[in-house]
């Protein structure tokens, strides 16, 4: 499968890109393309992973049904004979990594929830127990937990949306500030459903969902899920029979890259250097197993 860093579809305007996807404005409607670009510590690869982005659309879609009787989301179609007419001649491109979606009023809040705690929030978790708390954003936490624990139940940690740099942690208090009581509540309540139901059946599938992180839209007056749901990109996926409190944990996710970034005299900036061809093969086979696994 070729590798797809850049799309370059001219009939309809850019509406945005991310690090890793090109959004086509369709009117009332959006053409998200997922490419096989990746990212590390926010820096864009020169070289991307072939077939990832097709790997994360079919993660995407398999969730979205999943989960539809807790809430909605915004697919209309990712079948691209049910797509307008002009963008047949690109089906090269755009079959197995596009979607059609709703247009939706994005509540500008990271929605994180965590059955386990790792990353960022273990390292502020870290923090506050050196000065005798164990007290984060205000979410008052277990005393003496270890990396990678499991939380008694999960939690929701919402941070802000950075559209450039890194997110920040803030407290539910925070968030309510933000975007108001009602849907900071909702945005809450059905992360924590969603998260929990998804969380579940994972593990019948040998996959632990430590964290994850949901974007949420409003449809008229209807909140759904919007962009990806519950992919590597947005989550930390950890194999059950690997499992062990106190440590970092093998993932299924592009820690693989990360890992081998962190070998070289890299200042983390512009321009990045390119990835081997063993690092992009094992970070293939890492995704496509997620895809078999969920689908088993």
């Amino acid at each position: 499968m070729r590798e797809v860093l850049t799309t370059g579809i001219t009939e309809f305007p850019l509406y945005s890109r991310g690090k890793v996807r090109d959004v086509y404005d369709l009117d009332d409607r959006l053409l998200i393309v997922t490419t096989d670009r990746v990212s590390a510590f926010d820096i864009v690869m020169p070289n991307g992973v072939p077939g990832r982005g097709v790997e994360l659309v079919a993660i995407s879609i398999f969730w979205f049904d999943f989960l539809k009787d807790i809430i909605g989301n915004h697919l209309i179609t990712a079948d691209i004979e049910q797509y307008p007419p002009e963008l047949h001649k690109y089906r090269d491109i755009l079959e197995g990594r596009s979607m059609i979606v709703r247009k939706a009023r994005r509540v500008d809040i990271e929605c994180i929830v965590r059955g386990y705690i790792s990353g960022s929030f273990w390292k502020e978790y870290k923090m506050a127990r050196e000065k005798g708390t164990t007290t984060i954003h205000g979410f008052a936490l277990p005393e003496n937990l270890k990396e990678s624990g499991r939380f008694p139940r999960a939690i929701f940690t919402p941070s802000t949306k950075a559209e450039e740099g890194h997110d920040e942690n803030i407290s539910f208090d925070k968030m309510v500030d933000l975007v108001g009581r009602e849907t900071a509540e909702l945005c809450r309540d059905k992360s924590l459903a969603v998260y929990n139901k998804a969380a579940e059946y994972a593990l019948t599938r040998g996959i632990i969902i430590a964290d994850t992180k949901f974007e949420f839209g409003f449809d008229d007056d209807d909140l759904i899920l919007i962009d990806e749901a519950l992919t590597p990109d947005s989550s930390r996926f950890w194999p059950v029979d690997e499992y062990e409190a106190g440590h970092s944990q093998p993932s299924f996710d592009k820690q693989i890259i990360r890992d081998y970034l962190s070998t070289l005299d890299w200042d983390k900036t512009e321009p990045a250097p390119g990835l081997p061809d063993e690092v992009i093969k094992e970070t293939q086979e890492k995704y496509r197993e997620v895809v078999a696994r969920l689908r088993q």
